[in-house]
C-alpha cells in the first residue's frame, strides 16, 4: 500500500512577538491628555478675561465721550449764553 505524502513542516510555529512595550507610555499619555484640558481651560478663561477687557475699554471710552461731550456743552453755552 502507498504511503501518503508528507507535508513539509515550517521549522518552529511562534507567535509573533509583541511589539516591546513602553513603560512611559501610559504615563505620557495622561500628561499629554492634562496638558491639553489645562490648555483648554486657561483658552476659555482667557477668552472671559478678553469679553471682560472689551466690555470694560468700551464703558470707559462711552464715558470719556460723555464727560468731554459735557463739558463742551458747557463751554457752549457760557461763551454764548445759551
Amino acid at each position: 500500500m502507498a504511503q501518503p505524502a508528507q507535508r513539509p513542516r515550517p521549522e518552529i510555529e511562534r507567535e509573533p512577538e509583541a511589539p516591546p512595550i513602553d513603560p512611559y507610555a501610559v504615563d505620557r499619555a495622561y500628561h499629554m491628555h492634562r496638558a491639553k484640558r489645562h490648555a483648554r481651560v486657561e483658552h476659555r478663561r482667557a477668552t472671559r478675561m478678553a469679553r471682560f477687557r472689551f466690555w470694560a475699554f468700551l464703558g470707559l471710552l462711552v464715558l470719556a465721550c460723555l464727560v468731554v461731550a459735557v463739558t463742551v456743552w458747557g463751554e457752549i453755552q457760557k461763551l454764548f449764553g445759551i
